[in-house]
């Protein structure tokens, strides 16, 4: 082993001759890196090998290279980097290379030697490594999309790319994102081609090239993918993230109008769908020839939009299905964006009138949530006058969530003069709800009558004997616990 050390450490020393020679290190430091190297060296040839000494041993040679950058650039030599930085890039690349060899199923590892050679190493060798790391995790879409990404965004190699996603799903022909980044890849280009041609045009270059077909430009390999992929991969939240990526390019208007109208078609029933046409009321541009140039024109066009945006909120609560298994299924969603719109773009009044017809509409558990999302849309808007005011019209209307009345304990708390009567209140009903089953919300209340400036810890005992009776098995031997623990001071 001392001799294979040695070789190493003597093949190092013309590149740190060069690094004496030319003024970038004194004779000190390159007698300190002998030293450094042969440690390294020692670790990494033993007969028992250890990932973190490979790890350490690139880790020193990738900071000497970026030492030798900085040196170069106060010393203004750019010289010599042959014999220097290109020697170290290759003793780091088969330190890798030995390394992966030998735990080829850490992927950190294979991804620190792609960033390694994205920033020092050669293009070729880099697909080098892209494959050898796709040949033993191939089961990982994600790190195909880095591979084909970088094929095409710094390999500028679109057929490359191409071939990437083409194999990656034959190893998963159901993955929505392979489908996804493939079909903005192709889109991308396509965008390419079209300046391409055109900038060959301003030349006046007569330029034959089959991929300048008008169907090519168009993005016929983009709806090629968008056909394949809705085919296998169903769901109206796949199909709106296509037409997202295809808004992204103002060349793909006829590609764009088709997603947007089979999504229209295939997916009625899907709130998301009906979500989306909403919402791009709001997007969509005047029909008009003139376009609203006044501050009053504009105002009225945006009142279009978003009465139109409310049309069809409106009619989406009348088409999809209203039976008892869709009340407690389909529409919350729906009627969440709704709100969500109506908030930012609505009045007060406005927004209140959509979260009581969604209470109508959506019952049973799905109702707990709108119910939450009614009482922080009330707080935040109308401060705890408000929030008070939804909280006791929805009190007596189960069912609720423990989380529905620790917010309003927490908007009382909130306030510059709390009142200890609404905090009870608010335990009282919770613990009517829940108050066989949560041991917390029982102590939470004795700690308020103890700590809070108006409680009152006379009541205490009596709290501690209701909850012995209300609590079963074991939620009451947890409350016992927590009892005996906060008795002796550890909570």
């Amino acid at each position: 082993m001392a001799e294979i050390i040695q070789e190493r450490i003597e093949d190092r020393l013309p590149e740190l001759e060069q690094l004496e020679r030319i003024g970038l290190f004194s004779h000190a430091e390159i007698k300190a890196i002998i030293k450094k190297a042969s440690d390294l060296e020692y670790k990494i040839q033993r007969r028992t090998l250890f990932k973190e000494d490979f790890i350490n041993y690139v880790q020193y040679e990738i900071n000497l290279l970026e030492l030798i950058q900085r040196r170069r650039t106060r010393i203004g030599y750019s010289f010599k980097k042959d014999e220097i930085e290109n020697s170290i890039v290759h003793r780091v690349q088969g330190v890798f290379q030995r390394a992966s060899a030998k735990w080829k199923d850490d992927v950190q590892l294979w991804l620190s030697y792609v960033a390694f050679c994205k920033k020092w190493a050669t293009k070729t060798r880099l697909s080098k490594v892209f494959s050898a790391m796709l040949a033993i995790h191939s089961n990982k879409p994600a790190l195909w999309i880095m591979a084909a990404k970088w094929e095409m965004e710094d390999r500028l190699s679109s057929e490359s790319a191409r071939q990437l996603f083409l194999r990656a799903l034959r190893f998963h022909p159901e993955c929505p994102k392979l489908y996804k980044e493939y079909f903005r890849m192709e889109l991308m280009h396509a965008e390419k081609l079209r300046k391409e041609k055109e900038e060959f045009e301003k030349a006046s270059m007569d330029v034959e090239n089959p991929d300048y077909s008008e169907e090519i430009l168009k993005g016929e390999l983009a709806w090629i993918i968008y056909k394949n992929s809705v085919s296998i991969i169903k769901g109206a939240e796949f199909h709106v993230s296509l037409l997202s990526i295809a808004q992204l390019f103002d060349f793909a208007k006829d590609l764009q109008k088709e997603i947007y109208d089979d999504l229209q078609a295939l997916h009625t029933d899907d709130p998301l769908t009906w979500d989306y046409v909403a919402r791009r009321e709001l997007e969509i541009e005047s029909q008009t020839e003139e376009q609203p140039t006044t501050k009053q024109a504009k105002a009225v066009e945006v009142g279009r939009k978003e009465e139109r945006c409310c049309a069809v909120y409106e009619e989406a609560v009348k088409t999809l299905p209203t039976g008892e298994l869709h009340q407690t299924m389909v529409c919350l969603p729906l009627w969440i964006s709704w709100a969500e719109w109506s908030e930012g773009a609505k009045s007060q009044e406005d927004t209140e009138a959509v979260f009581k017809k969604a209470l109508l509409a959506v019952i049973g558990a799905d109702s707990v949530t709108l119910k939450n999302k009614y009482l922080d849309w009330a707080y935040r808007s109308g401060g705890y006058k408000k929030a008070r005011a939804v909280f006791k019209s929805l009190q007596e209307s189960r069912p609720f969530s423990v989380d529905f009345f620790r917010k309003m304990i927490q908007f009382e708390k909130e306030q510059e003069s709390c009142n200890m009567a609404n905090i009870r209140e608010y335990y009282e009903r919770a613990l009517r709800e829940f108050g066989s089953a949560d041991s917390d919300l029982w102590m939470d209340y004795m700690k308020e009558e103890l700590n809070h400036p108006l409680g009152r810890p006379e009541n205490c005992g009596q709290i501690y004997w209701r909850a012995m009776k209300m609590l079963q098995g074991e939620s009451a031997e947890a409350f016992v616990a927590k009892h005996a623990m906060h008795q002796t001071g550890h909570l």
